[in-house]
């Protein structure tokens, strides 16, 4: 019994063996390459969120200032323009604040953060609507993102730009080794890039100085890459 198992185990591994040699030799000859694609353009929108914060003595003053002061920020940006879409109060953050001293029980003051994200798809009213904000009571501006409204039709521009890269190249390889690049047997993509925030805090009294200099927005440009990794045929 013992040897005719171990015959037939042996078959079995031979088995394995020559179907493992079969699908290598059927793979044809390929050249792999890799391809980027890369596209600037310049952001149509900014998201940005802008807020409160507010010390006073007690629990319910802090929170009762905070609500009063949002929503004259909220009804400010309403009347600049800013559709009521675009406006989302974000959280609120309330914290007794204690002077250090060991055993203290009463919080020397509450603290009360209150915050809006805003999507603006005015740019070029981006200063502004910040100044405007700080004179309605807004004392901080966080987490400011350049983005494109048509993200997708530059992810997919970027992505055949990776293509014909990965092409051009296998092209290239092929040609200095007397060969012809034919129709391609794998594609991979590696991923698109998206652009990411550009963070940024400012402090009221940043925004409450002469703008007389012009504006200090400047949008420059954001890049959405691409890569894919292609295996081409050779001939």
């Amino acid at each position: 019994m013992k040897a005719l198992s171990y015959t037939t185990l042996a078959f079995f591994f031979a088995l394995l063996s020559f179907s493992t040699m079969a699908q290598q030799s059927s793979i044809p000859p390929l050249v792999s390459v890799s391809g980027q694609g890369e596209v600037k353009v310049q952001p149509d929108q900014i998201t940005f969120m802008t807020g409160v914060e507010v010390r006073e003595k007690t629990l319910e003053e802090a929170r009762k200032v905070a609500d009063q002061r949002t929503a004259a920020l909220i009804a400010y940006l309403k009347k600049s323009g800013v559709e009521e879409k675009n406006i989302q109060t974000a959280y609120l953050y309330l914290q007794p604040i204690y002077n250090g001293e060991y055993g203290q029980t009463t919080p020397q003051f509450y603290l009360a953060n209150r915050t809006v994200t805003v999507i603006l798809t005015k740019v070029q009213g981006f200063d502004a609507l910040l100044e405007g904000l700080y004179k309605a009571g807004a004392n901080r501006v966080d987490g400011i993102s350049f983005q494109s409204t048509q993200l997708k039709k530059h992810q997919d521009e970027a992505r055949k730009k990776a293509i014909q890269d990965a092409k051009q190249k296998a092209t290239m390889l092929a040609a200095e080794l007397g060969a012809k690049v034919g129709r391609p047997y794998q594609i991979n993509e590696g991923g698109a890039n998206a652009p990411g925030p550009v963070f940024a805090k400012m402090a009221r009294q940043e925004l409450s100085m002469d703008s007389g200099g012009g504006s200090t927005l400047a949008l420059g440009q954001i890049t959405i890459t691409s890569s894919v990794d292609v295996s081409f045929i050779l001939e």
